[in-house]
């Protein structure tokens, strides 16, 4: 769809995508305002896909919008491992045993550190202790099974924890396990957590295959975001916006800003979007 800038320069939007917490899910919310899951409706009568670009599982995402799968049919999830198309699995990217292995004895040089592995909804406490994973993520605390051992078969999702450590102590630990740990990659979701990832997947390496599928270039992209896991896809779609809430990261690597998720700022955005009038100014 053409979108026409106060300035009169036209821009193609052909895919409209979305982080979800602290980007159009405020911190403590269980659903995203009604506003944004009109915002969403509205983009689809217009005939532009929008979905969201999210850590969490895909799975997880319609209880936000209040079980609308037609919100989530087109979807780049768990940072990237899950693309999806109108409902169409496209692409699903899994972890190896043998780089989870490894991983362990490199945490282990890391004292601390604790390993969350995932089987969709099936949550394990691979190596650390329950009490440090409430710190850095209640929810999974609570319903997390505790194992000695890798679980069999396909892991879907790994995240890496330690109890009390600093956004800047954080990035440190994803540097040097981005160094230690062959065959994965981490970033930094919020202080005392990681996202762990195949070699070569994430966010953007999502969007860019969504982009092959619709036959569309990552131009023709827009996409917003607030943290350091958004980074990668700030680094292959131009039409990058940060919230106002943004990381310091997140908001000097994007093109665009605009206000704060509490405020619906993208479901304003989204709107002119749907209506043909680019959002975005200098």
């Amino acid at each position: 769809m053409k979108e026409i800038a106060e300035d009169g320069s036209v821009h193609e939007c052909r895919l409209i995508l979305s982080d979800m917490d602290s980007t159009i899910l405020p911190k403590g919310a269980k659903t995203v305002s009604p506003r944004t899951h009109e915002a969403f409706g509205k983009a689809l009568a217009a005939g532009i896909p929008i979905g969201p670009s999210s850590g969490r599982a895909r799975s997880w995402v319609p209880p936000m919008f209040a079980g609308d799968e037609m919100c989530v049919a087109t979807a780049v999830a768990t940072n990237g491992l899950e693309v999806y198309l109108e409902g169409t699995c496209i692409h699903h990217e899994y972890f190896s045993h043998e780089a989870l292995l490894n991983l362990l004895d490199v945490l282990g040089r890391h004292p601390g550190c604790g390993l969350l592995c995932f089987q969709d909804s099936k949550t394990y406490i691979v190596r650390g202790t329950r009490e440090d994973l409430a710190q850095s993520f209640l929810a999974y605390a609570e319903t997390a099974e505790m194992r000695d051992t890798l679980p069999e078969g396909a892991i879907t999702k790994v995240n890496v924890f330690q109890c009390g450590i600093t956004r800047p102590e954080t990035q440190e630990l994803v540097d040097a396990l981005n160094a230690e740990a062959e065959g994965l990659d981490f970033d930094l979701a919020f202080p005392g957590y990681l996202n762990a990832m195949p070699a070569g997947w994430n966010k953007g390496r999502g969007i860019q295959a969504l982009c092959e599928a619709l036959g569309c270039t990552t131009d023709e992209v827009v996409v917003f975001g607030d943290a350091d896991n958004d980074l990668a896809m700030f680094d292959v779609v131009e039409n990058s916006v940060a919230v106002s809430n943004a990381t310091s990261n997140a908001a000097a690597a994007a093109k665009w800003h605009i206000g704060a998720c509490a405020d619906d700022a993208v479901a304003e955005a989204i709107e002119k979007l749907a209506e043909g009038v680019w959002p975005f100014t200098a």
